[in-house]
């Protein structure tokens, strides 16, 4: 039976160290068992990093699942690794691409937006240590499922029903400040601390939720939700760090690398219709939901013939 996951190219597994040494080997600067497997790989991740930009910059964060999946694929990490990898680098499209909506036509709602920060970076503080214990199973059927509710959701818009057309708090409810903060707050530590733990950006939480409790259009959605996770990055990733699941490595050449893909998708998303900008997001969502249920039955295919 093998101690470690196959490296990149096959041959023989890749060991893994646990994660307090990965972690302190992290902070000294040193590369680690995962990073020396993806040596020489450099392109490969400023590539991931780019392409996950533009889409993190599209629809508003939500890097995460291009960033998971490639990671998985041409890393020898554990999954808690590559959640917590993939969070460093959405500190580089959170920031590229809330600045990006904001000078591009001012597209942040403030109002909404202060109580989803606060209670965002509350809940990255929360998420990171949950990632450690959950089993990598878990991990993934969370994220098909939250993949499949948000296509859902965004192509059930796209088709106009009455039933979702109006925002799911009332009138006087976001009329009310002290209602509206303290749901936002709630709302954004919850979507915060998957965030934290999943590494995901949190666009794929954040903008349906902007969207359909709040009724906050699409484009201003998407660039609240980048500005919403700044502050959540930098914690889950100062956590996960320290706890030893994620790579400084990879995290920051991703990051670096998606900042100008942000900046490009940032502006194709404003430019788009918010009908056609929400088919993009669902298709993207579903895809990769379809991609992580391949994954999965592959997965437990092996396991069952071994």
């Amino acid at each position: 039976m093998s101690c470690g996951r196959p490296s990149p190219a096959g041959g023989r597994p890749v060991p893994e160290e646990p994660a307090s040494r990965s972690g302190a080997a992290d902070r000294a600067g040193s590369p680690e068992p995962a990073d020396r497997a993806g040596a020489g790989r450099p392109r490969l991740v400023a590539g991931i990093g780019l392409t996950g930009g533009v889409v993190g910059g599209l629809i508003g964060g939500g890097s995460g699942v291009l960033f998971v999946p490639a990671l998985d694929r041409f890393a020898a990490m554990s999954r808690a690794r590559v959640h917590g990898t993939s969070t460093i680098a959405n500190i580089g499209v959170c920031a590229a691409g809330a600045a990006t909506y904001a000078a591009g036509g001012g597209a942040l709602d403030l109002q909404v937006g202060t109580g989803l920060i606060i209670g965002g970076t509350v809940g990255g503080f929360v998420g990171p240590p949950l990632l450690a214990r959950a089993s990598e199973t878990v991990l993934r059927v969370l994220l098909i499922v939250i993949l499949l509710l948000t296509a859902a959701k965004l192509f059930v818009d796209a088709l106009g029903l009455p039933l979702l057309a109006q925002a799911l708090v009332p009138a006087y409810g976001l009329a009310n400040p002290w209602f509206l903060h303290s749901t936002t707050v709630l709302v954004g530590l919850v979507i915060g601390a998957w965030a934290g733990a999943m590494g995901l950006g949190g666009g794929l939480l954040a903008v349906p939720a902007l969207v359909l409790l709040y009724g906050v259009e699409l484009h201003v959605a998407a660039g609240t939700s980048l500005l919403m996770f700044i502050p959540n990055s930098i914690v889950g990733s100062v956590v996960h760090l320290r706890q030893g699941t994620a790579s400084a490595r990879w995290g920051r050449l991703l990051a670096l690398s998606a900042a100008p893909g942000t900046v490009a998708g940032a502006f194709l998303g404003l430019a788009l219709d918010a009908v056609v900008l929400g088919c993009v997001f669902g298709t993207f969502a579903l895809a990769m939901a379809v991609r992580e249920i391949a994954q999965l039955v592959r997965g437990h295919g092996r396991s069952t013939d071994g």
